[in-house]
């Protein structure tokens, strides 16, 4: 294809022609959020995931009162003052709700960012040598893999109890990373064997080079799906910890929210809308992440982009 047909291709998908350029980054990301962009599913995600940033970095300036302050009636129902009502202790519902989307976006992110980080660099090396050292990474891997997590991650929690959100962080990286770098490590075998790998290595490169400056790019697409896999879970992972009591329940999150709805008896006294509210944002918070996550198989497989042919 030449310039000029390129980049009326580019102009026809949306992508300006300043950024165009065979080696100008800009012109990359742009094509990969336009190709994500062009997928009903991913576009409703972003839309969802959007909103719910928004709540959490506007928490100050959106929430009509303090997640904390407990000076009104309690077990209040819904009205123009206290949109979602108030709860046992007097607080108002649907500022928790705003305040506490704060925890689940950043614990989601960053586990998620953690934990991919850890599946990147044990499943590229995992793939790539083929020494004693494979063996022993294989058996920590599996071992991983063999324990169940939400018994793990009880364990792991109870052990650690009141460490914060810095604890929800490290137990879900723990229990998440070991089958994200299975993946990757199986995707390492399949490149290890292409031409431009074997060239790479007879031209001297080290391994260390040749995994990260020619395996590493050929598999964005699947590192970006192993982030918001890893994210999706850490969002649940957080909640279910938070409800069960294993957190730090003198934090606002929509897990605490959940323990304290129950401890309440909040189905019995009527309020039933401090359980589905938070219960309805991490549906929809770790729902928008696997949305996402439909565009971003489109980067890699162009016949997965739904977009593309309407």
């Amino acid at each position: 294809m030449t310039s000029t047909n390129t980049s009326t291709a580019l102009a026809n998908r949306g992508v300006p022609a300043e950024i165009d350029g065979p080696a100008n980054p800009l012109r990359v990301v742009w094509r990969a959020i336009a190709t994500i962009w062009s997928v009903p599913k991913a576009r409703i995600g972003v839309v969802l995931l959007g909103a719910f940033i928004a709540l959490a970095v506007f928490a100050p300036l959106i929430a009509p009162y303090s997640a904390t302050d407990n000076s009104f009636g309690r077990s209040e129902d819904m009205s123009a003052a206290h949109w979602l009502g108030t709860t046992a202790a007097g607080q108002d519902v649907l500022s928790q709700i705003i305040w506490g989307a704060r925890v689940s976006v950043f614990v989601g992110f960053a586990a998620g960012i953690f934990a991919t980080l850890i599946a990147v660099l044990v499943g590229l090396s995992w793939g790539y040598i083929r020494t004693v050292a494979g063996d022993v990474i294989n058996f920590v891997v599996n071992l991983f893999l063999v324990i169940p997590a939400l018994p793990l991650m009880i364990v792991i929690a109870a052990y650690l109890q009141n460490g914060g959100i810095g604890m929800i962080i490290l137990v879900v990286v723990i229990t998440g990373w070991a089958s994200g770098a299975r993946v990757l490590r199986s995707q390492t075998q399949s490149l290890r064997s292409r031409d431009f790998v074997t060239a790479a290595v007879f031209s001297g490169e080290s391994p260390g080079r040749v995994v990260f400056r020619e395996i590493l790019p050929n598999m964005t697409s699947l590192i970006v799906t192993n982030f918001f896999a890893a994210a999706t879970a850490a969002i649940l992972a957080e909640a279910g910890l938070e409800f069960l009591g294993l957190g730090d329940t003198t934090i606002v999150s929509w897990g605490t929210m959940l323990f304290w709805a129950q401890n309440s008896n909040a189905l019995l006294t009527g309020q039933w809308i401090v359980l589905f509210a938070p219960g309805l944002c991490i549906s929809l918070l770790a729902t928008s992440l696997s949305l996402i996550n439909f565009g971003v198989d489109g980067l890699s497989n162009p016949r997965l982009r739904e977009g593309a042919s309407r």
